[in-house]
């Protein structure tokens, strides 16, 4: 679509959030720039799902996001089981018995059920939507000002400039973007560690089923135990079994730089030693050389604004979580969507107008963002049997999860949408 706004917007990277909003702006008519750091898009990590919410918003945003969401997802794959969010099972049983199978404690449901999609795979659709010309690879911002003219000036780590009316960062959760508007400094600057770390691993739905049986090779389960939960679901149209094992610890993570160290089957056999024969079986069909990935998030110090100016972030560039709630990206889709519609809105009419949007951005998705950040490591708690309150008692475990789960997802993000128009015309008219 022409641009019908008399501004242009510079976003900073290129990942699902960047992309999302970026083609749910161009088809408002809004014109975009992309600055990528990377030579082209790419994602790292392996499953991502999306809740009920996320499905809305990739509809607003636009159609294509959601066909494309359509065209690679893997749902569970037992018709009977197509709204089962996951199966939760008790891998490690009384006092540590060792468990042939892990004993089914209760099951979760909502109207999406699982969704399985391959990170990469759905950013491959996504660029597909993004018109040529739109992307500037190989562009590590290196710092940000805004100039006499009122224009915001990038300068990249390779030299070179660009300006923009208005900039979004969508750079993730090490984001220059926040870093640059709240100083390095500032506690925001860089996230924090969890204390929780995570093997992943993809493995043969062929060899799934021999190790664990249909049922629960075709469709998620999440395996519970006391300071570990493994989470399972088909990806790849069901060929192929995610498998996520992740483990609690008191130690410190080494580097903070790198979010991934290498690691071995071993390790991730006697992190889970004692837990049930399903587990152990999966762990062993993992490559003998893994990835393991330190979970970090800001939810200690979240950013306190997510706005500054004519300078905003969204997505983990904002309110990096934790993924126990499988609901991360899905709330960057649902940033995409709010900001979107809050740019385009016929009362936004120049980039001095911009500010306004930003504004009401911030004060109608900060307390959104910092709960998934809050509730995302309580219900990894609460999976570990760790939540104080809970611990062990599935009835509680499961209430837990419902509720937390509902907030997150039960929602209607085109009305969402509206409120945060009628927030913004306030504002404009004030």
């Amino acid at each position: 679509m022409a641009p019908q706004k008399n501004f242009d917007l510079a976003i900073i990277g290129g990942g699902i959030a960047g992309l999302t909003l970026a083609i749910a702006l161009q088809h408002r008519g809004i014109k975009v720039s992309i600055y990528e750091q990377a030579h082209k898009f790419g994602e790292i990590g392996a499953g991502v799902s999306f809740s009920p919410n996320a499905v809305q918003a990739m509809k607003l945003c636009h159609d294509g996001i959601y066909e494309s969401f359509e065209k690679v997802c893997t749902r569970n794959q037992w018709s009977s089981k197509r709204q089962v969010w996951f199966d939760y099972l008790d891998a490690y049983g009384e006092e540590g018995e060792q468990l042939e199978r892990g004993k089914h404690a209760f099951t979760i449901t909502n109207s999406l059920g699982q969704n399985g999609v391959h990170r990469a795979t759905f950013l491959d659709e996504l660029v597909k939507l993004v018109p040529d010309g739109t992307a500037n690879f190989g562009k590590r911002l290196k710092s940000l000002e805004q100039n006499d003219a009122g224009k915001c000036v990038m300068e990249f780590e390779d030299g070179t400039t660009a300006q923009a009316d208005a900039v979004i960062g969508c750079d993730g959760i090490k984001s220059k973007t926040r870093q640059l508007m709240h100083g390095l400094d500032h506690p925001c600057a860089h996230p924090t560690y969890t204390h929780k770390y995570a093997y992943r691993g993809v493995v043969p739905m062929k060899q799934a089923i021999e190790s664990i049986g249909e049922e629960r090779a075709q469709n998620s389960c999440m395996h519970m135990g006391p300071d570990g939960h493994v989470l399972t679901f088909p990806v790849n149209h069901g060929q192929t079994l995610n498998i996520v094992a992740f483990r609690t610890t008191d130690k410190p993570w080494v580097n903070s730089d790198k979010l991934t160290a290498p690691a071995h089957r071993e390790d991730a056999l006697k992190d889970f030693a004692g837990y049930s024969n399903d587990v152990m079986g999966l762990l062993k069909l993992t490559n003998e050389n893994l990835d393991v990935w330190a979970i970090f998030d800001l939810r200690i110090n979240p950013p306190p604004s997510y706005t500054k100016g004519r300078v905003a972030i969204v997505g983990d560039a904002a309110h990096a979580t934790s993924p126990h709630h499988g609901a991360g990206a899905g709330l960057c889709i649902e940033d995409a969507a709010v900001m979107a519609e809050l740019l385009a809105d016929e009362a936004v009419k120049n980039s001095n107008d911009v500010e306004a949007v930003f504004s009401t951005f911030n004060e109608v998705r900060k307390e959104r963002g910092e709960f998934l950040m809050q509730s995302s490591q309580r219900i990894g708690d609460t999976y570990e049997w760790r939540a104080e309150g809970i611990g062990r008692d599935f009835k509680k475990v499961e209430h837990e999860i419902n509720w937390r789960n509902a907030a997150i997802g039960d929602v209607d993000v085109p009305d969402m949408c509206k409120q945060a128009r009628s927030k913004l015309k306030q504002k404009l008219l004030a």
